[in-house]
């Protein structure tokens, strides 16, 4: 059998586990989450050596230690993995909420209701605890999840994903309710994104890179997650220690990941005050900054920016830096080179929020907060599946009501239309 037959193959076996998973009550679901959180912890160590051999091919190949710490388990981190999917189990379920309706003037009854999305596809590079934490968001909502993980992580999702088809045989979810698409090539990623009628929808988490692949390539529809090019924007009213904490915090909280900040920009009139301190802190903190030349004019060790680097998601310890004439000039910067993501002001004067907020076009817009909020267990979704940088269906973080749809469902007494 083809590669592609394969996939054929395991596609409509996911499309018939949807069929069967959609009309699960919410104990059912809970049920089988929790069996695949028990069973993972059970079986954690033959996911271990799995691993291993994942992480032992990924040191021949010389991939940088902080990808392999990305991509290795142990059993610590299994026993987390297994907690974050009952804490899903844990969240109200989506799946038949109303979200609107009423008595139509004839008398009809009308209900718009939210429904699985089906078969939705994940895309993602080396995070086998993505492999996991998709499949139990996936499942709480009533949807079939199809997995491409990376291939450096081939033998770590196998496993995974072995572990929780078998927990789920033992539940009323249907065991192909989970599956990894076959191979490791990059073909077998193109099967998933040409995969219409199918796959209902594709999300991929990862780079911008991949998330540009999928949304270039694809036929199926996507929907967008992840790149950030974060900026904070410090007002001429801001107040000074706050803007500096905001700016650390935003950067170096956790560097590495979409709702950093990869930019400040300053308004002339606070420069003089602020530039200096948030130099210093940045430097304490081993931050290199990228400076257009008024924020070089403030230290000797700020390195030259680039129209790159204004572009950048460094997801390192790393920050481009701007002084701008007036809120209007950061608004415009950010239109011109942030990516929809999440942007921060900095004030203590309520006009310039206002401005700022109805402005900038982003998913999330802070007021005198760290862009590091943006992040579903942040705003209280509980667990979330990527944040949406685009503006259909979704935006910002997607948590469990995000992965369905609605259908209308329309209730009379022998109505008949004249």
């Amino acid at each position: 059998m083809s590669e592609r037959e394969e996939f054929l193959r395991v596609a409509r076996r996911a499309g018939d586990a949807a069929s069967g998973l959609a009309p699960l009550p919410r104990a059912a679901k809970d049920a089988a989450l929790h069996a695949v959180a028990d069973a993972l912890v059970e079986s954690a160590p033959e996911i271990v050596k799995a691993n291993e051999a994942d992480v032992a091919r990924a040191r021949e190949a010389g991939t940088s230690e902080y990808m392999i710490d990305r991509l290795g388990l142990t059993v610590e981190r299994i026993a987390a993995i297994a907690e974050a999917a009952r804490k899903v189990a844990a969240l109200p379920d989506p799946v038949g909420e109303s979200v609107r309706g009423g008595v139509l003037p004839n008398g009809l009854e009308l209900r718009q209701v939210r429904v699985p999305l089906g078969v939705v596809g994940i895309i993602y590079e080396g995070r086998p605890n993505v492999t996991v934490d998709a499949a139990a968001l996936c499942l709480k909502s009533g949807n079939a999840a199809l997995l491409r993980g990376s291939s450096s992580a081939h033998e770590s999702n196998t496993a995974l994903v072995g572990v929780m088809q078998a927990a789920l045989a033992g539940t009323d979810v249907p065991a192909d309710a989970v599956q990894l698409v076959p191979g490791t090539s990059r073909e077998s990623v193109k099967h998933l994104m040409r995969a219409r009628g199918l796959v209902d929808v594709l999300i991929p988490r990862g780079g911008a890179s991949l998330i540009n692949s999928v949304v270039e390539e694809s036929t199926v529809p996507v929907i967008e997650t992840g790149v950030g090019n974060c900026a904070v924007y410090v007002d001429a009213s801001a107040d000074v220690a706050m803007a500096v904490d905001i700016l650390l915090n935003a950067k170096t909280q956790r560097p590495s990941v979409c709702n950093a900040a990869e930019t400040f920009l300053v308004h002339a009139d606070i420069a003089d005050a602020f530039v200096p301190r948030a130099l210093e802190a940045l430097r304490e903190a081993g931050v290199t900054v990228h400076g257009d030349e008024r924020i070089r004019s403030y230290g000797g060790d700020v390195v030259e920016a680039t129209e790159d680097d204004w572009y950048a998601e460094y997801l390192s310890l790393d920050i481009s830096g701007r002084v701008v004439d007036s809120l209007d000039d950061a608004v415009a910067h950010i239109r011109t080179y942030g990516s929809g993501h999440t942007e921060a002001i900095v004030t203590t004067s309520q006009p310039a929020a206002k401005r700022f907020v109805a402005r900038v076009d982003s998913a999330a817009v802070m007021v005198n907060a760290s862009t590091r909020f943006t992040d579903g267990e942040e705003f209280g979704f509980g667990a979330e599946i990527g944040i949406s940088t685009q503006k259909l269906h979704a935006r910002g973080p997607m948590g469990l009501p995000e992965l369905t749809s609605t259908k209308y469902v329309v209730t009379g007494e022998g109505h008949l239309r004249g």
